[in-house]
C-alpha cells in the first residue's frame, strides 16, 4: 500500500500574495468578503469564514507553463494563516463538497489519460493511494467536482527501510 499525503499551496506561494505579488496572469488579487462556506483557502485547507476578508486570484500550480498547466480561479486567506499541517488526514476544507476530481501526473506535469475520476469524499484517499501506486504517476490534483478549480495535491509518502529506523537490530 502507498502512503500518501496531502499538500496545500506552497507557503512561498502564499507570502508572494500576501506581499502583494501578482498571480499567475500578472494581474493583483482581487479582495472579497467571505458570505461563508464555498470559500475554501487553499493554504491552510479550511473555509474562510462569513465576513473574513480573502484574495481570489488565478493559480497555476505548475513550475512552468505548458499545455496541461490548468490555471483557475482559488481563494486565500487575506492575512496570513498556518499551512496544513496534517498532511496524512484528509484536509476539513474537503468535508464540504459530496465528490472531487481526482486526476494523476506525470513527471513532466501531464495529465496521465484515463486517471481522471470524481471521487466520492470517503474515497478520496483510496483512489490517491490507487494512482500514486502506478509507475506513470507522480502526483495527484484533487479539485473541485463541479468548477475544476484546484483544492490541493496528493503525494506520495517516502517511507524509510525498516533497517533505517532500527526495527531490524
Amino acid at each position: 500500500m502507498t502512503a500518501i499525503r496531502f499538500a496545500a499551496m506552497p507557503t512561498i506561494d502564499a507570502e508572494h500574495l500576501w506581499s502583494g505579488g501578482r498571480d499567475a496572469y500578472d494581474r493583483l488579487p482581487e479582495t472579497i468578503i467571505s458570505d461563508g462556506p464555498g470559500h475554501p483557502c487553499r493554504h491552510c485547507l479550511e473555509n474562510i469564514d462569513e465576513g473574513e476578508e480573502l484574495l481570489v486570484f488565478a493559480y497555476r500550480p505548475f513550475p512552468e507553463l505548458q499545455p496541461y498547466a490548468e490555471t483557475g480561479p482559488i481563494f486565500l486567506h487575506k492575512r496570513p494563516c498556518k499551512r496544513y499541517a496534517a498532511e496524512e488526514i484528509l484536509p476539513p476544507v474537503l468535508a464540504t463538497s459530496p465528490d472531487f476530481i481526482l486526476r494523476g501526473y506525470n513527471e513532466d506535469n501531464r495529465i496521465v489519460y484515463g486517471t481522471g475520476a470524481v471521487t466520492v469524499i470517503g474515497e478520496i484517499a483510496a483512489y490517491g493511494e490507487k494512482l500514486l501506486a502506478r509507475p506513470d504517476v507522480a502526483y495527484v490534483h484533487v479539485r473541485s467536482a463541479r468548477n475544476n478549480c484546484f483544492q490541493c495535491r496528493i503525494d506520495t509518502i517516502e517511507a524509510p527501510a525498516l533497517a533505517e529506523i532500527g526495527a531490524l537490530t
